[in-house]
């Protein structure tokens, strides 16, 4: 079995089976490419299938020493088991190496989030009077009532908007599609902007469906939204470092400190795995401990 033969057939399965994109297919050939260096620096000389728990341990120790993070660890070790997954799903392999291997302990960073007040503080920054206004203030209702990633509303389809049934269909990472429910006072301002903005705009060819789109009718880019919020947040007199990712943290710890069930915010959100949503659990202890401090008599 030889290594380059096997990360190649790894790449394809990733890229034609799972959709992932290119970015993300030369992540996990960087992973196993690190592990391929360390075999032979250390002199090993050994296949995928004679890489034993032994030699991941010896790798993993390895890289530490190098410098890489805990984070980075993890990340890398992630991309070798995938690789290995896939070569026992391919009938290339009887038994995975990495079964055994436990993951550095992460300490997971809590992401900034708004409080409500903060999130209507910068709405109420928002210029209506102006044409990118209207369009602003629609963008940003709907990134907070369905807390989508600023990919899936910059390519939020027209065609997509059920607004009678008050849902959103969101093509996700690896183009999974899920439906999200999006509030009354998003589709109110998405109306307006339709009706009053966007029906005069000039639109460039390929981009009719694109429902958010720039003042020469193209599809926006990240940079411009992230501008946007920036400017946003000043003007509101908002101190925290917010991104447009904020209103999709806001969103799931709102929801969660509501007492929205975790497994309906992992549909929402669109997660795989229910840890990822799990976090925000973390940020609704955080303010349950601030209540029981500020408020109970023995506290």
């Amino acid at each position: 079995m030889n290594w380059s033969i096997c990360s190649k057939q790894f790449g394809e399965y990733l890229k034609l089976e799972k959709s992932l994109s290119r970015h993300s297919v030369e992540a996990y050939g960087r992973d196993i490419r690190k592990l391929i260096d360390f075999l032979d620096i250390k002199g090993l000389g050994v296949s995928p299938e004679e890489v034993t728990p032994a030699h991941l341990r010896d790798f993993l120790e390895w890289i530490a020493e190098l410098g890489m993070t805990a984070h980075s660890q993890a990340r890398t070790l992630s991309g070798i088991r995938a690789f290995y997954k896939f070569l026992i799903m391919e009938d290339m392999l009887q038994t995975d190496p990495t079964d055994t291997i436990e993951a550095p302990k992460l300490d997971r960073k809590l992401p900034d989030t708004l409080h409500f007040h903060e999130i209507e503080q910068l709405l109420a920054a928002i210029d209506l009077s102006t044409p990118e206004g209207t369009r602003n203030r629609a963008m940003l209702e709907t990134l907070y009532s369905s807390g989508l990633r600023v990919s899936e509303l910059l390519d939020l389809r027209i065609s997509h908007l059920y607004e009678d049934a008050g849902f959103l269909k969101i093509a996700g990472k690896g183009d999974k599609e899920r439906l999200v429910p999006i509030g009354r006072d998003a589709l109110k301002h998405i109306k307006l902007y339709r009706e009053g903005i966007r029906c005069h705009l000039k639109i460039k060819k390929g981009h009719e469906d694109i429902l958010f789109l720039n003042r020469r009718g193209a599809k926006m880019s990240r940079v411009m939204v992230f501008t946007i919020i920036k400017d946003l947040a000043a003007k509101a007199g908002i101190q925290k470092t917010i991104s447009p990712h904020t209103f999709r943290h806001s969103f799931a710890t709102h929801l969660i400190e509501g007492g929205a069930d975790l497994r309906a915010v992992q549909e929402m959100l669109g997660h795989e795995s229910i840890t990822t949503t799990e976090i925000y659990t973390h940020l609704d202890r955080d303010y349950l401990k601030q209540v029981i401090t500020d408020y109970h008599p023995r506290s």
